[in-house]
Parts: structure tokens; C-alpha cells; sequence
């Protein structure tokens, strides 16, 4: 049993991260994207969110007791930065992951039985594709009350997907006339057997990579439209942080340089980490590419 576990962790754990370490960059990224999750979701444990107004200290530089300055209100700024990153990264996961499962599951299909049905999804998919996605969001807004960051990341999904789901079915419609696929489908192995264990294994490195930049394009949304007041956040975020800091004229006070870069930079350093981690995930999926190192 013990010998099952070992190998079990040695096949999930330690051979992944074998690879990974074998780019530089990519390591640089997961490394970087590793320390934002454990800021964002374990740091709020440990370092209380500052909330008490302080008159005598507004836009503090930074020191050694706040370390990234105060805000317009004399708050730590550092701890705004540790609470906003989680309605961050749980709105950019669910919509990457939402979008993620309608492109594979109807770009698969659509690729795998041709006919009508191809050509409705394909329809459906070039009408999602010539809507403007942010002006389409702005307008919803006004009427679309988000009470949650869950119901964003949902709207978010349900927009995000037409563009992955093309470039998978033209992957599918590749992979479906190799040898082992059409071996499968003479074995009578099922539809589903042949969709999610004959093709999708080998298209693991390219899944993962969208989904990854499906994340990005995620934050990017959601941070432009709280920062342009559509989404009336009422929790901490990055993107509530860059809207009060431009409605509380944070931007025309040299003092509150600190304030206005801190959520952007992390913003920043969030989405360099996971196009940087691409580097490494194409490598954890498609062996091929390690042969020469």
C-alpha cells in the first residue's frame, strides 16, 4: 500500500515538477503564481484586513509597520492587497473552467459527428463570435445586479467560450482520423470512451494552456468593469482597489503612488506568472517536447 502511494505521488507530484524546473521561465512563473495563491488564499488567515479609518496617516509612504503605504483613508494598503486577490483568482478559475467545459464538450461533438449538428453549433458559435464581448458585458451590467463574485465568473464563462471551441474542433477533427481513434470506434468503445479517453488525453497540453488563458482574459474583464463602477463589488478585490483609488483622486497625489500600483502590479504579476507557466505545462503534457533535454 505503501509502495502504491509512493508511486501514486511520484507519478502526480514529483515528475510534474521534475519538468517543470526544466524551463527556466516556466518555473519563474509557477514559482510567482504560487506565491500569489498562497497570498491570496492563505494570507487572509494569518494578517487581518485593515479597516479603521486613520485621519493622521492617509497616504503614508512606505515603511517598515505598512509596507506598501496607507490608502486615502489612512489603511494599510498591504492587507487590501492579501484579502482582494481571492474574488480575483475565484472569478478568473470558474470562468476559465465554464468556458473550458462547454468548448470541449460541444467542440469535440460538434467535430465528432459532423452533419447538422456541426453546422448548428458552428453557427451558434460564429453569431457568440461577432458579438462584442466587453460593450455586451457593460450593457448587462445595467441590468444584471452581481450580489456575488460567482454570478460574474458564470456570465463571464458563458461569453468566453466560441474562440476555444473552434480551435478545438479543428484539433478534434485532426485526431479523429488516427489510427487509434478509428480502432477504437471499430471496437464499438462508445462515443464517450472515444471523446474523453482516446482524443482528449492527447490534446491535455493544449486544454490546459487555453484554459489557463482563458484566465487571463477572465481578469482582465472582470477588473475593467469594476474599475469602471459596472460591477458594484462590496468586498475587498484588486479592481475595487484601482476604482476607489481613481474616484477618490488618488491618481492627481504623488503620495498615493504606492496605492494606485500595488493592485496593478499584482495584477500584472498574476497574469506574466500563468502565460509564463505555459512554458512548463507544454512540456508536462507532450513528452515529445523533452526528448532533447
Amino acid at each position: 500500500m505503501t509502495m502504491r502511494i509512493r508511486a501514486l505521488a511520484r507519478s502526480l507530484v514529483l515528475d510534474p515538477l521534475r519538468v517543470i524546473r526544466r524551463n527556466k521561465m516556466g518555473f519563474a512563473g509557477f514559482l510567482v503564481l504560487s506565491f500569489i495563491l498562497l497570498l491570496s488564499i492563505v494570507g487572509p488567515l494569518f494578517i487581518p484586513l485593515d479597516t479603521k479609518t486613520k485621519i493622521d496617516q492617509i497616504y503614508n509612504p512606505p515603511s517598515w509597520k505598512h509596507i506598501l503605504g496607507t490608502d486615502s483613508q489612512g489603511r494599510d494598503i498591504f492587507s487590501q492587497i492579501v484579502h482582494g486577490g481571492k474574488d480575483v483568482l475565484l472569478v478568473a478559475f470558474l470562468s476559465s473552467a465554464i468556458s473550458s467545459m462547454i468548448a470541449v464538450t460541444f467542440g469535440s461533438l460538434s467535430a465528432f459527428l459532423g452533419g447538422r449538428f456541426d453546422s448548428l453549433i458552428m453557427t451558434v458559435t460564429d453569431i457568440m463570435l461577432t458579438i462584442p464581448h466587453f460593450p455586451l458585458l457593460s450593457v448587462l451590467a445595467a441590468f444584471v445586479k452581481f450580489t456575488s463574485p460567482v454570478m460574474l465568473a458564470v456570465l463571464l464563462g458563458l461569453l468566453a467560450w466560441p474562440g476555444f471551441l473552434r480551435a478545438l474542433r479543428a484539433q478534434v477533427l485532426s485526431l479523429k482520423e488516427r489510427d487509434y481513434v478509428q480502432a477504437a470506434r471499430v471496437l464499438d468503445l462508445g462515443l464517450g470512451h472515444i471523446i474523453f479517453r482516446e482524443i482528449m488525453p492527447n490534446m491535455m497540453a493544449y486544454i490546459a494552456i487555453a484554459f489557463i488563458l482563458g484566465m487571463t482574459g477572465a481578469v482582465y474583464s472582470q477588473v475593467g468593469l469594476i474599475m469602471l463602477g459596472l460591477v458594484p463589488f462590496s468586498g475587498h478585490n484588486w479592481g475595487v482597489m484601482i476604482n476607489l483609488a481613481w474616484t477618490r483622486g488618488a491618481i492627481f497625489y504623488s503620495g498615493s503612488m504606492s496605492y494606485i500600483l500595488a493592485p496593478i502590479a499584482m495584477i500584472a504579476l498574476f497574469q506574466w506568472s500563468m502565460v509564463a507557466f505555459t512554458r512548463s505545462l507544454e512540456e508536462v503534457f507532450n513528452p515529445r517536447l523533452r526528448m532533447g533535454q
